[in-house]
């Protein structure tokens, strides 16, 4: 009886298996999420949480947005770090003031 071998070989620009073999080479790594929280002035109704979140959802790479209108708190999820100029000027466009960045 012969003996038949069988060579697999992996190209990274073909990409691989589903990974759950732990075989998938070309699996991407899970991005860290980014936590930011910001002070907003001028809320006073649910118009206003859909405007700053609407705005704020338009801010590259956002994932999620929570807003506390009771005191103001906005709580923004992101792929990466925001910067505060594109925070302000999503609140700016929603038409209320950003006072600046909390501790998360």
């Amino acid at each position: 009886m012969s003996e038949t071998t069988v060579t697999v070989e992996s190209s990274s620009t073909q990409g691989s298996c589903c990974g759950s073999c732990g075989t998938g080479a070309d699996k991407a790594p899970a991005t860290a999420a980014e936590r930011a929280v910001f002070h907003v002035k001028g809320m006073t109704c649910g118009h206003c949480v859909s405007s700053v979140t609407a705005e704020l959802e338009k801010v590259a790479g956002v994932t999620e947005v929570a807003v506390d209108l009771a005191t103001g708190r906005v709580t923004v999820d992101s792929t990466a770090p925001l910067a505060d100029t594109d925070v302000a000027a999503a609140v700016d466009e929603a038409g209320y003031d950003l006072i600046g960045r909390l501790g998360a």
